[in-house]
């Protein structure tokens, strides 16, 4: 009797004290959820990388100390390893965080067969991180200028070719071990947004130092999911972190009827149900539709190409309808753009031939037919370089680059671009013009290639695609090593700041890959920062018009994603600013047709 009294004592000690024994029995072996991504990871460090399919893996395994509510829209911080939002002070300038006690990082070798409990000294270790020139952080611009000491602490490690971790920062001090205190040297209040980006989740300094140069391989964090299986550019695969605390899924409905389906399914469940997930990279878009129609795939963004087979208009088939499928159309908070290696001799530069080869080449491209064709009129047309969805954004902004061949062809003979016999130009100098295009393979690339060509051939250039994947593109990029490449940016907190950053000069191959160099752009940048955020709108159509000027970028448009699920998913909703949310579903057993 005795003996079954302390059973019963221990077992209400942990679960009232929020232990992982909640965690773990709610993540069930049994439960397999299979995805895929459309373009290989480069690693899960994601100091150093910010591509895109890395940091869905990341965000399931590092913890910022603030995430995003699920279900709320517009969206909304909650916290997420700390008790309460930060209490601010100073009109915006010191942000004071309480890390709530018991949450423990993944179990791995580096920590020897200890627990090893999350600290406040591990965020102001991934601050530091972010601060080490060495890593060449593409996330660095985010926290440029605006933590005390932090860019000297980055100027003297430039200085003396190493970064001090053990010296003390001003802006980033524990308090004790579960208190972090940052202090800015500006206010502002947009900064707790920036504290929710994975690349600002928890690290262990063991860690990095156990892994050293194989650190990407070896992520570690406090999150949901761990990784347990790495096959390079093929298969990745995660299970459920033992040591993780777990939560109630207990979000509110907006009111839709999706939403007051999801609480109706999910609430009060034990999170996360999902013991693992195996994630394939498919990048053939074919390959990928018909994964999912014969259900490798619990779900998955409906390819282009697939658009005509599966939609009737903006509505999901009857026939699918049947077959239990769940339609969530999303358009994402993103622009597309084409990019131009501004220190690349032929396309570069800031001569007025140069600036006019560029902008010929944006007036040439039929953004119409490109909707059309490459997305199956899923996407609208990008007008400016903050996206609809997020702080900055201005519905009645109207570029000042339409498509119009006629001018490009007029720019082009103005500036010395002359036609050949074949009907194709040569540079100023008599030299050939042959435009350099980094492309993928992948069904989409080919469409994209297509109608790049026909464009191009309308105004007498040459194009010659070079066929790679997109890490090792995204590499060339951040050494400017190209000439044009595409691309797209997803919001990663909602506040234009996120991409005006993307061609700020000294970031240049360091997140800004178009590697521009512009005192017009960055005056007018570093006069947005010293404003609050609801003060900056001039300056991201002033910003819009300087990228129209210059053109080291091409603005596309927004993505429509369709999100198709199998019936047995439960709990999906894409979010914003998240492009994970393994944690938040569930899977049914399939029933017998």
């Amino acid at each position: 009797m005795e003996a079954k009294k302390l059973r019963i004592a221990i077992l209400t000690l942990l679960i009232s004290s929020g232990c992982m024994v909640q965690a773990k029995a709610a993540a069930q072996p049994n439960k397999i959820l299979h995805v895929a991504i459309e373009a290989p990871d480069d690693g899960f460090d994601m100091v150093k990388t910010y591509n895109f399919y890395s940091g869905k893996i990341a965000e399931v395994i590092f913890e910022p100390l603030l995430k995003y509510d699920y279900l709320a829209r517009p969206v909304q911080l909650v916290p997420n390893t700390v008790q309460t939002l930060p209490r601010i002070e100073q009109n915006g300038k010191v942000y004071t965080f309480k890390i709530k006690p018991g949450i423990y990082f993944s179990p791995d070798p580096a920590f020897k067969g200890q627990r090893r409990e999350l600290k406040a000294q591990d965020y102001i270790y991934s601050i530091q991180r972010i601060l080490d020139p060495k890593n060449r952080s593409t996330t660095y611009s985010f926290i440029d200028g605006k933590i005390v000491g932090g860019n000297q602490a980055n100027a003297l490690a430039k200085k003396t070719g190493k970064f001090n971790y053990d010296a003390p920062i001003a802006g980033l001090k524990a308090l004790d071990p579960y208190t972090l205190q940052i202090t800015l040297t500006r206010p502002d209040y947009n900064f707790q947004y920036i504290l929710a980006y994975v690349t600002f989740g928890a690290t262990a300094r063991e860690v990095v130092e156990y892994y050293g140069d194989r650190i990407a391989q070896h992520p570690v964090g406090t999150g949901p999911y761990q990784l347990s299986k790495y096959v390079p550019r093929s298969k990745i695969e995660l299970t459920a972190n033992p040591y993780y605390r777990g939560f109630v899924w207990n979000f509110k409905s907006t009111g839709s009827a999706w939403d007051n389906r999801l609480v109706q399914e999910m609430s009060g469940k034990q999170m996360p149900q999902i013991g693992k997930v195996e994630v394939s990279i498919i990048e053939e878009e074919q390959s990928r539709w018909l994964a999912f129609k014969t259900g490798q795939l619990d779900f998955d963004k409906l390819t282009s190409n697939a658009v005509p087979q599966a939609l009737d208009g903006q509505k999901l088939k009857p026939e699918l309808v049947k077959q239990g499928i769940q339609h969530y159309p999303n358009k994402d908070p993103e622009i597309t753009y084409t990019m131009f290696n501004m220190k690349d001799p032929t396309v570069g530069g800031f001569g007025l031939d140069k600036i006019a080869l560029r902008r010929a080449i944006t007036l040439s491209f039929n953004q119409d037919e490109a909707i059309k064709q490459l997305y199956k009129g899923q996407a609208v047309r990008s007008e400016m370089l903050v996206p609809d969805g997020v702080q900055g954004f201005n519905p009645n902004y109207r570029s000042s680059l339409a498509y119009n061949p006629v001018l490009a062809n007029k720019l082009l003979d103005r500036f010395g671009y002359k036609k050949g016999a074949d009907g194709y130009r040569t540079l100023p100098n008599g030299k050939a013009l042959t435009l350099k295009f980094m492309t993928e393979n992948s069904s989409s690339s080919v469409v994209q290639s297509e109608l790049w060509k026909k464009n191009l051939d309308a105004i007498g250039i040459r194009v010659d695609f070079q066929v790679s994947n997109f890490a090792d593109n995204l590499k060339a990029a951040t050494q400017c090593k190209y000439m044009l490449w595409g691309g797209a940016w997803i919001a990663d907190y909602p506040e234009g700041e996120n991409f005006a950053q993307l061609l700020y000069g000294p970031n240049s191959a360091q997140g800004n890959l178009s590697c521009y160099q512009s005192k017009s752009y960055d005056a007018l940048y570093q006069q947005m920062l010293a404003l609050p955020p609801q003060q900056r709108l001039s300056y991201y159509e002033k910003l819009s018009r300087q990228i129209e000027a210059d053109n080291p970028w091409i603005i596309h448009s927004s993505r429509i994603r369709n999100w198709l699920l199998h019936s047995q998913v439960q709990g999906f909703k894409a979010h914003p600013m998240m492009n994970t949310n393994w944690q938040y579903l569930d899977i049914q057993p399939v029933k017998n047709k």
